[in-house]
C-alpha cells in the first residue's frame, strides 16, 4: 500500500510539474506552486525531488520516455524513407505541441552540460540512424532519391521540425499570431514541412 501511494504522489508530482512548466516555464515555475497544484506540502515535494533541477529533469524524462520509442520505431520500420519522413514530421508535432518545453530544455542542457546528450544515448529507446543512412543510401541507388546524404537528410527534418518550437516567441512575434494561431500553424507544419523535404529528394 505504502508503494503504491508514493507511486501516485509522484505522478501527482510530476502531472503537476509539467503543466506549471508548460505554462510558465522552468524559470517562471515555483516549486510551492507545483506542490499546491499536486496538493501536497512543499516539504514533502522537496522530500520526492530536492530541486526544481531535479524535478524538471524529471518531468522531461518523463515525456522524452514516451517520444523517443515512438521515432525510434518510425526511423527503423519498413516504410518508405518518404513515409518515414512524413510520419516522424507528424509525430513529432503532435508531441511536441504536447510538451513544448521539451526542445528548448535539451539545448539548454546541452549548453549547461555537454555530457547530458550522454544520457539521453542511455535509454535504449534513443533512436538509431544506422538503418535510415544505409535506407537513403539504398534509394539513392536505386533511383527513388536524388543524391542524398542521410545524415544531412536527417538533420534537415530535425532543425524543420525543431526550430518553430525554439522559436517561438520570435515565429509568433514576426508573424504577428497569438497561440491559436500559432498551434494552428504549427498543425499545418505537418504537412509542409514533410512535403517541402520530400520534392526537394526525390527524382
Amino acid at each position: 500500500m505504502a508503494k503504491i501511494k508514493t507511486e501516485n504522489t509522484e505522478k501527482h508530482i510530476l502531472n503537476a510539474a509539467e503543466n506549471i512548466f508548460q505554462t510558465k516555464g522552468m524559470s517562471g515555475a515555483r516549486m510551492q506552486e507545483i506542490a499546491d497544484k499536486a496538493g501536497i506540502n512543499k516539504a514533502m515535494l522537496h522530500y520526492y525531488y530536492r530541486s526544481k533541477q531535479s524535478l524538471f529533469e524529471a518531468v522531461f524524462e518523463k515525456a522524452f520516455s514516451l517520444l523517443a520509442p515512438q521515432l525510434n520505431a518510425i526511423l527503423n520500420d519498413d516504410s518508405s524513407i518518404e513515409d518515414k519522413i512524413t510520419n516522424f514530421t507528424h509525430n513529432y508535432i503532435t508531441f511536441i505541441t504536447k510538451h513544448p518545453y521539451i526542445p528548448n530544455f535539451i539545448i539548454q542542457e546541452l549548453n549547461r552540460n555537454p555530457g547530458f546528450i550522454e544520457k539521453l544515448q542511455a535509454n535504449s529507446a534513443f533512436p538509431s540512424l544506422d538503418k535510415f543512412n544505409a535506407q537513403v543510401e539504398k534509394e539513392v541507388k536505386d533511383g527513388i532519391l536524388k543524391p542524398t546524404d542521410g545524415k544531412q537528410l536527417f538533420i534537415h527534418i530535425l532543425s524543420l521540425n525543431i526550430f518553430p518550437f525554439v522559436a517561438t516567441p520570435l515565429v509568433k512575434g514576426f508573424l504577428k499570431l497569438n497561440d491559436r494561431e500559432f498551434k494552428k500553424l504549427m498543425e499545418q507544419r505537418k504537412t509542409e514541412v514533410s512535403e517541402f523535404i520530400i520534392n526537394s529528394i526525390k527524382k
